[in-house]
């Protein structure tokens, strides 16, 4: 448990850095994962499609087609 002394070195540090004009908390995870680029998901989503796609493929010619 911090001290009140820590304490208010840390309130006086954020109200310093708020009124500097920066952003005074780290981004939470959900704004970083906000951030990254959704293009290696839709990539994935993709390779998965086609794998998946063709396996049913073969396996529907094999069963029918042979």
């Amino acid at each position: 448990m911090p001290t009140e002394f820590e304490m208010r070195q840390r309130n006086a540090k954020f109200a310093n850095t708020a009124k500097s004009g920066k952003k005074p908390t780290h981004p939470s995870r959900a704004e970083q994962l906000a951030k990254r680029s959704p293009l290696n998901v839709w990539a994935l989503g993709v390779v998965v499609f086609v794998v998946i796609g063709g396996v049913i493929f073969q396996i529907v010619r094999l069963l029918f087609l042979d």
